[in-house]
């Protein structure tokens, strides 16, 4: 089946897209797990934006302390008042925003080394692509894996977004994709690694940009120097829409 547009606002806008991007993850997982070489394992991981969790009963009991404080300034007993304790004022003041880290993505970790992180596979959101601090923020999130000996791999589908975070990439490393330097699509698949060596480091690419109707490629992980598998992209996108009943 082709690849879908999933932004367009006649159809069902975000809640389509946020549906696909929460479950792929999952079933790319599904799918790569029996190609593994043994030793080494995957998982999903999924974050919406800052999301803060809240130790309720430890708020509550903090609010009954507070408001004791600030009730009673003496005790029933005729004792001696405390002073309730107030913060100094803040020199600066400033409104400010949270940025948004929106993570839909796969690791594959190298158990025998201890789970470590070998390679991942970035399925790039709307809140990546919206502004440049965004755009910037998961370059060098890619950028920083890159330099740790981790292959990347991203897959963007969003297309009412027109930057190309892959050739972005490129440019942070120095580089340029001679297929992306005139026309960068806004939406594309790529897999990238170092290769360190004695004198020298290399950079390997696999890029292919991608088109509404048109089946996904498949991609390779590499988990070392010597070793990779591949990723059906289109088995995994499919087996997902196919769950969510989307046509």
């Amino acid at each position: 089946m082709p690849l879908r547009d999933h932004f367009r606002p006649s159809k069902c806008g975000n809640t389509e897209s946020e549906r696909v991007y929460g479950g792929w993850p999952m079933v790319i997982v599904q799918q790569i797990h029996p190609e593994l070489p043994k030793g080494y394992s995957a998982a999903p991981k999924v974050h919406r934006g800052p999301l803060i969790e809240v130790d309720v009963a430890g708020y509550e009991s903090m609010q009954n302390v507070r408001g004791g404080d600030v009730d009673r300034n003496s005790n029933d007993d005729g004792g001696i008042a405390t002073a309730v304790w107030a913060p100094p004022k803040p020199i600066l003041d400033l409104k400010t925003e949270i940025l948004e880290d929106d993570e839909y993505e796969v690791r594959i970790y190298d158990d025998v080394m201890g789970r470590v992180l070998v390679a991942a596979i970035e399925i790039v959101s709307p809140a990546n692509k919206d502004r440049p601090e965004s755009r910037r923020a998961f370059v060098e999130k890619c950028g920083m894996l890159l330099k740790q000996g981790v292959s990347v791999s991203i897959v963007d589908l969003v297309t009412n977004r027109h930057f190309n975070l892959y050739s972005e990439l490129m440019q942070s490393l120095g580089h340029e994709d001679p297929a992306f330097e005139f026309r960068s699509p806004s939406i594309y698949a790529a897999t990238c690694r170092l290769r360190r060596f004695e004198r020298d480091t290399r950079l390997d690419t696999w890029a292919f940009p991608l088109q509404i109707g048109v089946a996904l490629p498949q991609l390779p992980i590499w988990l070392n120097d010597e070793t990779h598998v591949m990723v059906d992209i289109e088995a995994s996108y499919e087996a997902t829409c196919g769950v969510l009943d989307i046509h």
